[in-house]
């Protein structure tokens, strides 16, 4: 599998990037429709009733075009400059802001509930999936079988379709409305089915996750994501600064050892971008040095909340998008 450019987002991305398990290929052994039929059987094993099983895989195809799109995903790396007005133009800061105040009372319940600033679930909304009008239209179950018979990742793919075949079981959704992207991330947060089964919540209280349709079971999967992988929204996510030219590109990174209170920060010449000096707070705080683009391009002071949106997906420009965002909302 072939490195994933800078500028890779969404979901998809940080567990495609993280799933390096390979096997060969089933193509030569076993025919699509007989490889459905061993699904079938670990269904069965995972406790998927007959039903299910019958109603998810009626009709199911394989598609070759879920299969191009993992081996043609684009390699041209943007440099941030390039990058954030493209994933965080005006007039998707412009509908942020008109969705925010739109949902606030919502949003403020759920940000509550889970302890994550409301701008955040807005920001994540938008730049993964611009406000769930790009979701995906595969057969969720169309996509996995597909991307697990290819077999560059089948244990991978096999393990999401069984998350997805148990989604359909516990009720959130009909098998023929489960739509998502060619690998599989499904909905306006674009979960992977094991990401659902592990954070999906039921924001609006009648009983199912249904991230597809429900606003408010989107903004409170995706804040349960967060507030599980450790937010705290005493914090923002960090700041741009500017660098001293001579300063060791050692400091940088997200290691632990790597982490500097911002006073020590101060004290190696790191400043705020317009050149001021960095807030004195009355508990320091950590931060990490992070150049995306090398010493050339820009700077970050980042907190603990920078590393979790890490963890949504392994890209520093997704996360630094989902940022800027929530921070243009934030100075409405």
């Amino acid at each position: 599998m072939s490195k994933l450019s800078k500028s890779t987002v969404g979901l998809t991305g940080l567990l495609l990037a993280s799933s390096l398990m390979t096997s060969n290929s089933f193509a030569n052994e076993l025919s699509f429709e007989q490889y459905v039929e061993t699904l079938k059987t670990q269904g069965r094993e995972h406790g998927i009733s007959e039903v299910i099983l019958e109603e998810a895989f009626d009709g199911v195809t394989f598609k070759p075009r879920a299969v191009k799109a993992d081996k043609n995903q684009p390699e041209k790396k943007l440099t941030l400059d390039e990058y954030i007005p493209r994933a965080v133009p005006a007039w998707k800061v412009k509908q942020a802001q008109t969705l925010y105040k739109k949902h606030y009372e919502a949003l403020n319940r759920i940000g509550k509930e889970y302890g994550v600033q409301p701008r955040f679930i807005v920001a994540l909304w938008g730049v993964e999936s611009n406000f769930g009008k790009f979701t995906g239209n595969y057969s969720v179950i169309d996509a996995l079988t597909t991307m697990a018979y290819d077999g560059r990742r089948e244990a991978f793919f096999t393990k999401e379709a069984m998350a997805a075949l148990t989604i359909l079981e516990e009720g959130h959704i009909k098998p023929k409305e489960m739509k998502g992207s060619w690998a599989g991330a499904m909905g306006q947060p674009q979960f992977m089915p094991s990401s659902f089964l592990a954070y999906a919540a039921d924001g609006s209280g009648d009983g199912k996750k249904d991230i597809w349709n429900t606003e408010e079971d989107v903004f409170a999967s995706a804040a349960n994501y967060l507030s599980q992988s450790g937010w705290d929204d005493q914090y923002t996510w960090g700041r741009q600064v500017s660098v001293p030219s001579d300063i060791s590109l050692d400091l940088q990174g997200r290691t632990a050892d790597k982490a500097k209170y911002l006073q020590e920060w101060s004290e190696l010449g790191v400043k705020r971008f317009d050149g001021s000096a960095l807030p004195k707070l009355d508990e320091d705080i950590q931060a990490w040095l992070i150049m995306p683009d090398d010493q050339s391009g820009r700077s970050y002071l980042v907190y603990n909340n920078y590393n979790v949106l890490m963890k949504w997906n392994r890209s520093y420009y997704f996360a630094l998008a989902v940022s800027h965002l929530a921070d243009r909302i934030k100075f409405n």
